[in-house]
């Protein structure tokens, strides 16, 4: 496996955990928002990877991001007439977001994002390594 091919690998993954990240966000920053309808309330939205393996070398595989889609887990609704966005039943509707498991999905995607910086961390000492080889 040539280093550029660990590099390609690395970056791909860094770039799917950006993504992960970035949907996490979203769920996270609109866990509260409401809606007066289910089919207006925010849906959470998870990223679909797939292994994109490198053809004819068996070198490896990147990640690809093949769609984010939105969880089809039930919306929460909640009987508050007082509330502005309350339907004519005063119910109000809220995602279906968890923050708690989308904080552990957090923690788990920049641990990964970091484990894929460490690995072109070493890839470029390696390098480095293999250049002071040929000053002796």
């Amino acid at each position: 496996m040539s280093f550029d091919s660990i590099a390609a690998i690395a970056g791909s993954g860094m770039n799917a955990q950006t993504v992960r990240l970035n949907t996490i966000a979203s769920n996270l920053a609109n866990a509260q928002s409401a809606a007066g309808s289910e089919d207006g309330v925010y849906r959470a939205r998870k990223p679909v990877f797939a292994a994109l393996m490198e053809e004819g070398s068996g070198d490896g595989a990147r990640v690809q991001v093949l769609d984010v889609v939105e969880s089809d887990e039930p919306v929460r609704k909640v009987h508050e007439p007082e509330h502005p966005l309350a339907n004519a039943d005063g119910d109000v509707f809220y995602p279906n977001v968890n923050p708690v498991a989308e904080m552990t999905d957090m923690m788990s995607a920049s641990r990964a994002f970091e484990t894929s910086v460490e690995v072109l961390t070493r890839t470029r000492a390696m390098q480095m390594a293999v250049l002071r080889l040929g000053e002796s």
